[in-house]
């Protein structure tokens, strides 16, 4: 009797454990299922809905074919047209590029010669409905209506697969086309070879946004072809290869009772072998590809997980933290090997190296996320930035394809960098990235020869000049607290000095910062607050006066003195968020948006502002304002997003202020304290360890901190630093629906 009851409470056991694996696995595989990953593409979000992997180098995503502002990433919600699939998308960003190697599936033969003048004139485009769209991580599908054909598309890091299903009996056929002038960047050269029945290859040379741009290709299918038509620069040609300006491909393929045909293409920035060596090997294996990046996207969505009864908050998080897990894109072919601008081939030793640096946006939130995600990438785009500092010794601004755009203000290279070495990651050369931050601000491009002699920029030598130079002084500043760790103290004096150039901008009778000309005592007028200009002829970039006064994070408490106390400044940054949202000027910028008064969540300078009461003893107008931004400027639409995506910043945003951070300074290492909406927030920050963010009472209402321990212990400060996080432990709030003004106020923190 005692061995069968053994046996017995043996077998319960088993059980048990096997339903708690069953029962853990079932919430991973869950994540991928709370993404909707059309939120964004429509609005001036500019995300795609196609497929690709975590910072995976391809990005195979439906094309409309039109060059307009809110089609930069190829697609757009609002439209009903594709002319194709490409393999380089962009997310969320406010210029457009990429959508290169168009692949379209067809059930009928057509004249490639025809150059069409407008996507009217394509002959292969296609109508399709939203009803017959679908799109997971790592997962695309669409039915061409006009071709009777369903389109299929997942991806694995560096190999994408297409499955097409076509209509029984119908024309089977595939047009590649490289020219493709219905688009942001105009081909320069380009090539396909036929190499066998199964495989075509080719280039295609490009400037745009990229001025250099260099794709090589090579795809093969699961039919043979049967045969094929080739045309260079609207000129039928009869060989196997081509080359010109722009040329394109169709392929017929046999349907020998089978509707079914499967595409795997691979790319590269340096060749077709490369190309060849990044295509997987293993057959077509559309399904186990499918599912393996689905795995891939469990993994990563799980890093932080989150607690909420409220369906529509998990979904806009997870679709948030695949959004910031988009960008930046691998770069390097599998070898290692990666082209720069000037055509020069890098090997990337020891490292990954990334593209789609969008570095004016992340550096705020998405690059200090990823520190909490992925530190390992971290250290790789930092080398990648000090591989393309060779180039021209200056660190990267914007990189796009392994191109420096010089898109947008400063060098915030600098700041990731800084904050990463603070942090304590490591796998890179400290003093060879110390040198290239020095050598980068002390150079004279881009205002600095201005800067470095007024120490500020004047607006009568230089358009944007207050953005400027407040992002300037803040890049000096990140150099001088790593200057001050490695011992050069020398520097950190003369960095902490530039470093308070916002205080010559500052107008004490407005409270504005102010376009100052070079004689030292003049402001630019007439002056409006509201008044914007985008690009030229103004003082601030992408915005005005109210949204770019606030730029001083890692000088907060002296910034409030400027104003005058905590008081007027407290008055004023309400102000912000209370104005009228009129904004003035014939030209104004289509990227303030997102509008609360005159605070515009929609462009990343207004992003670390709701965070500035917390400084000046007012951390529940924080958590006010924070709950306010995160309930009406995110939603499960595809208007969900109130501005550009922006490669994973807006995104980030919401990631971090929903679970109560954000990093105001990020270089200073810590996170300013807000409101969190979910009642529980894991953090993983290694295999064995986990931080806890628990809000207790937490609702629509209960938006205010009440009191916090952590570790058990009483927590009375309305920040934290990454060193704590990163030990682990538990952050518990209790949450009220009125303020407690005596929670979290200055006396308490402990830096």
């Amino acid at each position: 009797m005692r061995k069968i009851i053994l046996i017995f409470s043996f077998l319960i056991f088993i059980t048990s454990c096997k339903e708690n694996i069953k029962d853990k696995n079932l919430e991973i595989s869950s994540l991928t299922g709370s993404v909707d990953t059309f939120i964004g593409t429509g609005g001036h979000g500019h995300t795609y809905p196609g497929a690709t992997v975590p910072f995976g180098m391809l990005q195979v995503s439906p094309v409309n074919g039109i060059s307009s502002w809110d089609w930069c990433s190829g697609y757009h919600y609002s439209d009903s047209i594709a002319v194709g699939f490409s393999h380089l998308s962009l997310s969320g960003t406010g210029i457009g590029d990429l959508a290169d190697l168009l692949f379209m599936p067809i059930n009928k033969e057509v004249d490639l010669s025809v150059m069409p003048k407008s996507r009217d004139s394509l002959n292969y485009k296609s109508s399709y409905s939203h009803k017959n769209e679908k799109s997971t991580p790592g997962y695309y599908q669409v039915f061409l209506e006009d071709h009777d054909i369903n389109v299929e598309l997942t991806t694995g890091l560096r190999t994408a697969y297409h499955k097409y299903t076509f209509k029984e009996d119908d024309t089977q056929s595939v047009v590649v086309d490289l020219g493709f002038g219905i688009n942001w960047d105009k081909a320069t050269e380009s090539s396909i070879s036929v190499e066998d029945n199964y495989t075509i290859s080719g280039y295609r040379y490009s400037t745009g946004w990229a001025k250099n741009q260099k794709v090589f290709f090579v795809a093969k299918f699961s039919k043979p072809i049967s045969k094929y038509s080739l045309v260079s620069d609207n000129t039928v040609v009869k060989n196997n290869t081509i080359k010109g300006e722009q040329t394109a491909t169709q392929l017929f393929f046999e349907a020998n009772k089978n509707n079914e045909l499967l595409v795997k293409v691979a790319l590269s920035s340096v060749n077709v072998a490369n190309a060849k060596d990044n295509l997987e090997p293993d057959g077509f294996k559309f399904e186990e590809v499918r599912a393996k990046a689905n795995t891939t996207w469990n993994e990563s969505l799980s890093k932080i997980k989150v607690e909420t009864p409220i369906d529509s908050l998990k979904t806009i998080f997870y679709t948030a933290m695949y959004h910031s897990q988009l960008a930046p894109v691998t770069f390097s072919d599998k070898n290692g090997q990666f082209r720069k601008e000037n055509d020069s081939i890098k090997i990337a030793k020891g490292y990954t190296a990334y593209s789609t640096l969008s570095l004016w946006d992340t550096f705020r939130a998405e690059q200090p996320l990823l520190t909490l995600l992925a530190p390992e990438k971290v250290s790789d785009i930092i080398n990648t930035m000090l591989a393309y500092y060779e180039t021209n010794k200056i660190l990267p601004v914007w990189t796009l394809y392994g191109n420096e755009t010089n898109t947008m203000t400063g060098y915030h290279s600098i700041p990731v960098i800084v904050e990463a070495y603070l942090k304590g990651i490591t796998g890179f050369d400290v003093e060879k990235l110390y040198e290239a931050m020095k050598t980068t601000m002390m150079q004279n491009e881009r205002g600095l020869d201005h800067y470095k002699k007024y120490g500020y920029i004047p607006y009568n030598l230089l358009d944007e000049s207050v953005t400027i130079t407040l992002e300037y002084a803040y890049d000096d500043w990140c150099i001088a607290q790593m200057a001050k760790a490695l011992g050069k103290n020398k520097d950190y004096s003369y960095f902490l000095n530039r470093s308070k150039a916002y205080q010559h901008l500052f107008d004490a009778e407005t409270g504005f910062m102010r376009g100052k000309s070079d004689d030292g005592k003049s402001w630019n007028e007439p002056f409006d607050p509201k008044y914007s200009n985008h690009r030229e002829h103004t003082d601030y970039t992408e915005g005005n006066a109210w949204q770019h006064s606030w730029f001083v994070p890692h000088d907060v408490k002296s910034f409030i003195g400027l104003h005058g106390s905590d008081e007027v400044f407290t008055e004023r940054l309400e102000q912000l968020f209370t104005e009228s949202s009129e904004i003035t000027g014939a030209n104004t910028s289509a990227d303030i948006s997102g509008l609360i008064g005159q605070y515009a969540h929609g462009n990343e300078p207004s992003h670390h502002i709701a965070y500035m009461f917390n400084t000046a003893n007012k951390p529940w107008r924080t958590q006010y304002w924070v709950r306010h931004i995160l309930d009406t400027q995110y939603n499960t639409t595809p208007n969900g997003l109130s501005g550009n995506e922006d490669c994973g910043q807006m995104s980030a945003w919401y990631v971090l202020s929903s679970i109560g951070l954000y990093p105001m300074n990020p270089a200073s290492t810590e996170y300013e304290i807000g409101s969190p909406i979910f009642e529980k927030s894991i953090i993983s920050v290694s295999e064995n360890k986990t931080f806890v963010i628990e809000a207790e009472n937490v609702s629509s209402k209960n938006i205010y901190i009440q009191s916090a321990t952590l570790n058990g212990e009483l927590f009375n400060q309305s920040s934290i630093s990454h060193k704590t996080i990163w030990e682990g432990g538990t952050l518990h709030f209790v949450m009220g629906d009125t303020p407690n003004k005596s929670w979290g106020l200055n006396k308490n923190n402990i830096h």
